[in-house]
């Protein structure tokens, strides 16, 4: 509405409209009091009125006829226009009319207002739609196309409501490194008294949603600054130059409020390595890039600006970018362990009524994986699953379903699948269930379903009992096999398997590739980086491949022979499981649902894999003689309370919908 009101205002439009009103007024009174008729009928009136005046204009075959009377139909004057074929006819009917008055042969002059109507109209128009459309990008008003290459970003002024520390959890290594910038922002007399120098940036790098952001904010809000944020693609526009321009607008607005905290979200969006790409925005980007190494170098002692950014894609930014003297600290923000998941789960459950049955801990432990963002997402589809049954308090069942919901979407109650499709389903589910418990170094089943969910008909949930920072290479195997575990029991039960193993393929498929070209764990490719992650490199981009063909061909060969392996597996596990597997599919299709502590009942006597021999990465390289390490066992799975959820292990029966 603001905008509306301001573009009413305009003097362009102003003036626009009085052309316009210019010339509908000309036009109006040059055309008042004349009719225009055919050339037949304006000859057949020349026969038969008097007529008092002719004029013929020849520039544009045009005869103007002035009555001695007024006639009923047409008035006073008529008008008509003629083609060069009928202008002696015309000349001959005008003789013959014998004028009172005679009449006149003119040629045409030039109609000044209607030339420079013609003129100033379009321009006129095309000046008030990009004035327009600038002022639409910067809010309107006046001066609005000189604030086009003003920066974006929004400030935070120090007497706005604050985040602190305390609203941050699970980050304790990051808090650490961040109150020394907090420091120096309230006191940095303490800090030049001794000649130290406080980092000119910081890089938070972390997968999305652990809490870059919010801990940007926490700064700022600990040091009372003023907090100014952008994304990394507000600078880059079409037209070149405003990226550069806004990035000099944003340090010197933080310079005149210094001190204050420049925070910019995916700094990879400006900040990519130069070089890569082609094309114009390329070169955009790579002016502001430039613009934001001067500006960061023109930091001195005293301006107390901390520039802090955020990326998931650390990898790909520029080396100047990351050299001392300007993003000076790196600091990881990951996903948080079960303590940090347990505290940041007491920080978002402040304000919901929670069940006496809830424990926060056992909620931290069945999610392994989850970030904050993911965290907080789980307590509030418990709240909305509370108030959906007109509920009071948020018991841990609503917990339960809420994780299911993140992990798997929410269950697809529309979906009434019939009991050929059921018995399939649990059958396929009961194979994955199998292999695990039948495996040696995999994670306890906890939970399996044959309610559709999202795109799956049916899931599986293993869990780790404890945080795991590397996984050795049977564990990997073990995950080949659990995968393949529901496409083997539609192979043994059926004959005839389904589309419904297709991620299951695909997972293992990546799982195999990585093992082969990033692990070093095939003794044929050997101890070699073969992947590509980065993908944005000049190299890869000029030759498409960072390795040969016939290199190709061997990854190719060592990832089909360890999925061969991983079905053969299965097809043992199962196979001297059938028994069981017969039974978890009858109680699937009777509950739907089975927890951990039914599991345990009936993989009791469950036929473990035997131990797979010992892998040699070479033949030259032998078997130690001494004895390997004994790794500590894992928790009991009772601490895990009922249900429960694997971010990156849980095998999802996704069928054809």
């Amino acid at each position: 509405m603001k905008t509306f009101k301001k573009i009413l205002k305009s003097p362009i439009l102003i003036v626009l409209l009085a052309l316009i009103a210019i010339g509908v007024g000309f036009s109006f009174f040059t055309s008042q009091g004349t009719s225009e008729v055919t050339t037949q009928e304006g000859l057949e009136l020349l026969e038969k009125e008097q007529v008092k005046e002719v004029t013929i204009n020849g520039g544009d075959n045009r005869v103007n006829v002035v009555f001695a009377e007024p006639t009923e139909e047409h008035g006073e004057q008529i008008v008509f226009y003629f083609v060069d074929a009928r202008a002696d006819a015309v000349i001959d009917a005008v003789s013959k009319a014998d004028p009172s008055e005679g009449f006149d042969d003119e040629m045409p002059g030039p109609n000044w207002v209607s030339t420079a109507l013609s003129l100033l109209l379009p321009l006129v128009l095309i000046g008030f739609f990009v004035w327009l459309m600038f002022s639409s990008m910067q809010g309107g008003g006046a001066g609005g196309a000189m604030k086009f290459a003003k920066s974006k970003a929004k400030m935070v002024s120090k007497e706005d409501p604050q985040v602190t520390f305390e609203d941050v959890a699970g980050a304790n290594e990051a808090l650490e490194e961040l109150a020394e910038i907090k420091e120096f922002l309230k006191e940095p007399a303490k800090f030049q008294a001794v000649g130290a120098r406080i980092p000119k940036g910081v890089l938070l790098y972390g997968p999305p949603g652990t809490g870059k952001t919010l801990l940007a904010r926490a700064v700022a809000g600990e040091a009372a600054v003023p907090f100014y944020s952008i994304s990394g693609s507000d600078f880059v526009e079409m037209f070149v130059g405003v990226g550069a321009s806004r990035v000099r607008d944003l340090f010197e607005q933080a310079k005149q409020n210094s001190p204050a905290i420049i925070f910019i979200d995916e700094i990879d969006a400006v900040g990519r390595q130069r070089g890569v790409g082609m094309g114009g925005g390329n070169d955009e980007r790579e002016q502001t890039l430039n613009q934001l190494l001067v500006e960061m170098d023109g930091f001195d002692a005293t301006t107390n600006i901390i520039l802090i950014a955020a990326t998931n894609r650390p990898d790909v930014l520029d080396p100047a970018l990351l050299r001392p003297g300007r993003f000076d600290r790196q600091i990881g923000v990951d996903a948080p362990d079960m303590e940090g998941r347990a505290a940041i789960l007491k920080v978002h459950a402040q304000g919901k009524p929670l069940a006496d049955d809830v424990d926060l801990g056992i909620v931290a432990r069945k999610t392994p994986g989850f970030t904050g963002a993911d965290l907080a997402n789980v307590l509030n589809e418990a709240a909305l699953l509370t108030a959906r049954m007109n509920a009071q308090i948020i018991d841990a069942r609503a917990i339960d379903e809420a994780i299911d919901r993140v992990i798997a979407g929410p269950q697809r109650r529309s979906r009434v699948m019939n009991d050929q499709e059921k018995l399939i389903t649990a059958y396929h589910e009961g194979g994955h269930a199998v292999a695990a418990a039948a495996l040696r170094h995999t994670d306890p089943v906890t939970k399996i379903t044959i309610l559709p969910r999202g795109r799956a008909l049916g899931y599986t949930m293993v869990v780790p009992l404890e945080e795991k920072y590397s996984v050795t290479r049977n564990e990997l195997l073990d995950q080949l096999t659990y995968a393949m575990g529901g496409r083997i029991a539609e192979e043994i039960v059926f004959h005839d398997p389904t589309t419904g193993a297709s991620n299951d393929i695909e997972k293992a498929t990546k799982t195999a590739r990585k093992m082969v070209t990033e692990y070093g764990m095939s003794n044929t490719v050997g101890a070699l980086k073969l992947g590509d992650n980065e993908g944005d490199s000049p190299y890869s981009q000029s030759t498409g491949s960072p390795y040969s063909d016939s290199t190709a061909h061997v990854i190719d060969r060592e990832v089909h022979a360890l999925l061969e392996n991983a079905l053969q597996e299965a097809w043992y596990v199962i196979n001297r499981n059938r028994g069981v597997l017969d039974r978890l599919a009858a109680e699937l299709l009777e509950y739907e649902t089975l927890g951990h502590e039914r599991l345990e009942e009936i993989f009791a006597d469950i036929e473990k894999l035997p131990e797979r021999p010992q892998w040699l990465s070479s033949s030259e390289r032998p078997v130690s003689d001494l004895p390997p390490v004994e790794l500590k066992p894992h928790l009991p799975v009772d601490e895990l309370g009922q249900g429960g959820g694997h971010r990156g292990g849980a095998a999802n029966s996704q069928r054809p919908e």
